[in-house]
């Protein structure tokens, strides 16, 4: 049985199935595209103008088009000054006179010759100036998307020029974008205080020119490349640098990414109404396991030669302890798989006093170090691990939904180190309390994460950093990640250490991200900061401090009754 669809009154009111059914309905009619087109091609830089005034409704159309241009963060930092008083032009024309000749001494005598050649007096003869501002006074970090870009707010200003200009020549106007200014003179003359800059100095008003082609092509300055010239296919053709190595896997295709979010749109529900569980659900349903009711816990547990420093409060045999309770299904995160439907594979990855009977062997050969006065494994090690890893990722993935657990006293510290080398982050960024531990601990925590990464660098390639800092557990759930992606698996990942092991796995294969769920933020210090170099957002935060694949369990719950609820609810009609 299905219901009508409910059409919201606001915003869009088209559905996944009309989308689908025509991608290319949303295109202007044809003659809006040719006439958009053609003002593109049309486009000159005016440098001659009629002396008649532009009419106010006139200038405030072509300004409101420039007030609909994109801007990051929707920040909207363009200010539009309209210049019309004839002094502010004289001081402007004095400035661009002096800047003509300053640039023209710094070029090739011909070339300078040329440039002086130019008609530049538009700033006298246009009946308009329009000085596009932008406003930076906003912190970057406090608009979306300038924290990386700074420069965005300048970018979305001349993006609101290029509007300005269309709209312009639409309506018959010509424009000149003037920049022969020291942008400090330029901002005292129009009186701007600190944090507001100029893009320049745009001349507006009726053309007495109406040239067929660009100016500065028509006076052979310069040529328009090619098209074909300056479209690249996927990276700079530079064969200098060795192409990485083929990958071995691929995320879902856009088909199937954009396919489950069509099928959720079939919900009698608005889109995202489960938050950021809709995103995880996404996720399962983009990987082809819409229908999961079950999966496995797959628990890694290790020992570190790091915990002779003192950097943990429980003794290294807690690890066997917490390892043969949990091979009995007695262990905390392997009772909370039971209770979830979970089946649980315990893994020996390197615990000391020899194999734990019942657990699944993925343990080193060689001598391993304490991260200070040598490697924590061999390379050799590493590989093997590694290799053991993707095979059982590969062994279990078909059930659909792997989590991933680990064991291992010591064990913060060694993924704090790691972490440290992958992301080139000082010690005191990652390095925590772990469970237990005092100030005097996380200090000495601290300077032994410093100190291995004295021995070793930052910025190491993933394989090596797990040789010189990480840990067999890790080691083991990296290749799981990376077996389980190839399986088409969803990854459900724990705590700190688990993550810094899927970090691994997605810098040496990035498609394994698109597997990845993260499971819950603890109460680590470091784990924002690995949640954050995965792109992942946390389904859960418990303040936990459990380990053992807990969290990733509990969240592991969460999903299976997110993809439950999707199955089970009423559907709408299109």
């Amino acid at each position: 049985m299905t219901w009508p669809r409910p059409v919201p009154l606001i915003g869009d009111d088209t559905a996944a199935s009309e989308r689908a059914a025509d991608p290319a309905g949303w295109a202007l009619p044809a003659a809006d595209r040719d006439g958009l087109y053609r003002a593109i091609g049309a486009r000159r830089d005016v440098r001659r103008y009629r002396p008649d005034p532009v009419p106010d409704d006139v200038l405030t159309r072509v300004l409101g088009a420039a007030h609909q241009a994109p801007s990051v963060g929707h920040s909207q930092p363009w200010r539009f000054v309209v210049v019309r008083d004839a002094d502010l032009r004289d001081r402007a024309a004095v400035l661009t006179d002096r800047e003509r000749l300053r640039q023209a001494a710094q070029l090739e005598p011909e070339a300078g010759a040329r440039l002086l050649d130019l008609q530049l007096e538009g700033v006298r003869e246009a009946p308009l100036g329009v000085v596009v501002c932008c406003d930076r006074r906003t912190p970057a970090a406090g608009v979306l998307g300038r924290a990386t870009f700074p420069d965005a707010d300048l970018w979305s200003c001349a993006a609101a020029i290029q509007n300005l200009w269309l709209a312009a020549r639409a309506e018959g106007l010509g424009l000149g974008w003037v920049t022969l200014f020291r942008p400090d003179e330029l901002a005292g003359l129009l009186g701007l205080p600190d944090g507001v800059v100029t893009l320049g100095w745009l001349c507006l008003g009726w053309p007495d020119e109406r040239p067929p082609a660009p100016g500065l092509e028509r006076a052979a300055w310069s040529r328009r490349l090619p098209l074909a010239d300056v479209v690249l296919a996927d990276r700079w053709p530079d064969g200098s640098d060795p192409a990485p190595p083929a990958s071995r896997l691929r995320a879902p295709a856009p088909a199937e990414v954009v396919g489950a979010r069509d099928a959720a749109d079939r919900l009698l529900t608005p889109p995202g109404s489960l938050g950021l569980l809709d995103r995880a659900v996404d996720r399962a349903v983009a990987q082809g396991r819409a229908d999961l009711t079950g999966g496995v816990l797959l628990l890694i547990a290790a020992d570190h030669p790091v915990t002779a420093a003192g950097v943990s409060a429980y003794p290294a045999s807690t690890t066997r302890d917490v390892v043969t309770a949990a091979v009995a299904g007695l262990a905390l995160g392997t009772t909370a798989a039971r209770c979830a439907g979970l089946d649980v594979v315990v893994v020996d990855a390197g615990v000391d006093g020899g194999p734990v009977p019942g657990a699944v062997p993925a343990r080193p050969v060689d001598q391993r170090g304490d991260l200070v006065t040598g490697p924590a494994m061999t390379a050799g090690d590493v590989g093997r691990l590694l290799a053991r890893g993707r095979e059982l990722g590969v062994e279990h993935g078909p059930r659909g939904l792997v989590a991933l657990g680990e064991v291992g006293v010591g064990n913060t510290t060694v993924a704090a180190a790691l972490a440290c080398a992958l992301l080139s982050v000082e010690p005191g960024v990652v390095t925590g309390l772990g469970a237990g531990a005092d100030a005097a601990m996380v200090q000495r925590k601290r300077d032994v994460v410093a100190a291995a990464l004295a021995r070793t660098g930052t910025g190491l390639d993933p394989l090596r950093a797990l040789a010189e800092l990480g840990g067999p557990e890790l080691a083991v759930l990296a290749g799981v990640v990376l077996g389980a992606a190839e399986a088409r698996a969803v990854v459900v990942v724990d705590g700190f250490a688990a993550s810094v092991a899927a970090l691994v796995a997605v810098l040496v294969e990035p498609a394994a991200q698109s597997s990845l769920v993260a499971g819950q933020r603890s109460r680590e210090r470091g784990h924002d900061v690995v949640l954050a170099a995965l792109g992942c957002e946390p389904l859960l935060d418990l303040r936990l401090r459990a380990g053992e694949g807990v969290g990733a369990v509990l969240a592991t719950g969460l999903l299976l009754q997110g993809l439950a609820v999707r199955r089970g609810a009423a559907r709408v009609d299109r």
